[in-house]
């Protein structure tokens, strides 16, 4: 039962990294073409303040001054795209389930994904990305140790 456990696991994990690949690289945004250096485009692509989209899209689901479907699925995506790495990573990797260990990873993993997006030109770097990513990577590591702990 183990072994079959592992395997349908492995499925679902080799599922999900190609989907995550498919949405933060390939699908969807494309290659943003623009006369703009590449440093240039940085700068203009960038978000370096926390919580300033974050802020804008509660505002504007207090205020409903734009559809809701726009904000709530930035805010909910980003949260959810990264929670089942919370459960796969110390799942396949003894020494994730470590917190010290499994955030230290997240955030270098989670910060190369807002470069290599920015460089490519297929999204912005936005430390508020970043933010939701990691608490979705965080709530699913707590699910993952509460489900230990039972087990």
């Amino acid at each position: 039962m183990k072994k079959y456990i592992r395997v349908v696991v492995g499925i679902s994990f080799i599922s999900y990294i190609f989907a995550l690949v498919i949405l933060l690289f390939i699908g969807g945004r494309g290659y943003r073409f623009s006369d703009l250096s590449l440093l240039e485009y940085i700068m203009s692509s960038s978000n370096l303040v926390p919580f300033k989209t974050i802020n804008a899209y509660v505002q504007v689901l207090i205020n409903g001054s734009m559809n809701a479907d726009i904000p709530l699925k930035n805010l909910l995506g980003n949260v959810l795209l990264f929670l089942p790495m919370g459960i796969y990573l110390p799942f396949y990797i003894k020494k994730m389930g470590r917190a010290g260990m499994f955030i230290v990873s997240m955030i270098v993993m989670l910060f190369l994904i807002e470069a290599v997006q920015i460089v490519t030109r297929r999204g912005s770097f936005d430390i508020d990305d970043f933010i939701l990513n990691m608490a979705g990577a965080l709530i699913g590591f707590g699910i993952w140790k509460m489900v230990m702990r039972k087990g």
